[in-house]
């Protein structure tokens, strides 16, 4: 039975294994992480609707660009229940180990969204389907007018 967040105006569907970070939230922050067991992540930023989200991508890109080493990265879009994402696919080493990163923004009704998930590679492959799935529950939960 997968859990459940449901504050911030969002709602999406994560494992109920993985570990819910929503100290952002609760410190007044517009943010939520969900960890996996094996430490990749996936975290939403909410923003006002009227912040353009390929602004915010683009400064997520130059974060990490400053943070890691050995750094890639590529223009992604993709479309998800009827919302236009865009962003970045991102690989480099931190720790030694290669990551992949993808950051995408796109808007709602009521809000700029930037979600961000992150793994080792070695994990990504098995990761990267829950990723995908936290985020289609939260885009068909904001097609449906989660939060409204």
């Amino acid at each position: 039975m997968p859990a459940v967040f449901d504050k911030l105006g969002v709602r999406f569907l994560y494992p109920e294994n993985w570990t819910l970070d929503e100290q952002e939230a609760l410190a007044g922050d517009n943010a939520v992480t969900v960890y996996s067991p094996e430490g990749g992540f996936w975290s939403l930023m909410l923003h006002p609707r009227s912040v353009d989200p390929d602004e915010l991508t683009l400064a997520a890109l130059d974060a990490m660009k400053a943070e890691f080493t050995d750094f890639e990265a590529e223009p992604a879009s993709e479309t998800i229940e009827g919302f236009e994402l865009s962003g970045y696919d991102m690989n480099f080493y931190c720790l030694d180990l290669t990551n992949t990163a993808l950051v995408r923004g796109f808007r709602t009704a009521d809000a700029t969204c930037i979600i961000l998930y992150q793994a080792e590679d070695r994990d990504f492959a098995t990761t990267e389907p829950v990723f995908r799935a936290i985020t289609y529950s939260l885009l068909r939960e904001a097609a449906n007018g989660a939060g409204e």
